[in-house]
């Protein structure tokens, strides 16, 4: 259990800095962390389930259920903020590895907010929020030893 807080703390690393001990020195309890990470993942998860419900309000419904829908994703994400830093899941998103499911993500949210607020397109909206989950979820995938693997096979023989 201490080489998971040491890893996701971001103090399993040899290379220590000047920058990394200022950090550290200021960083959250382990205890703080867990109870950010999971006020911050329900914020997020109720922001997700509110838009959805937005989604029926007359005239306004669909730049409502933009906003929530959207700031519940990056909540969501954010949330691991708390387990890790900012520094080290700003790394851990742009590593070659997730990079292509990050910038998925990210765009997803951008066009997201663009089919409610420029282009003011419903159906489109609903597309970007599905494609935004699909993108979310492969980018959780991958920090997850050998799941986007798993999920690779078990499309190939679903498809099969």
């Amino acid at each position: 259990m201490d080489k998971l807080k040491k890893v996701l703390s971001g103090q399993d690393t040899e290379d220590r800095s000047g920058l990394s001990e200022v950090v550290e020195a200021s960083s959250l309890s382990w205890g703080t962390r867990i109870k950010g990470f999971i006020a911050c993942f329900a914020i997020g998860i109720l922001c997700s389930l509110l838009g959805t419900f937005l989604l029926w309000v007359p005239r306004k419904g669909l730049h409502l259920f933009a906003v929530f829908y959207t700031f519940g994703n990056i909540a969501s994400i954010g949330s691991t903020i708390f387990l890790m830093g900012p520094l080290k899941q700003l790394k851990r998103m742009f590593e070659p590895t997730r990079l292509i499911a990050t910038i998925m993500v990210l765009l997803c949210f951008a066009l997201t907010l663009c089919s409610a607020f420029w282009w003011h397109n419903k159906g489109l909206a609903l597309i970007f929020c599905i494609l935004q989950s699909l993108a979310l979820t492969w980018y959780s995938l991958s920090f997850i030893p050998f799941a986007r693997d798993a999920v690779k096979k078990c499309f190939a023989v679903c498809l099969a």
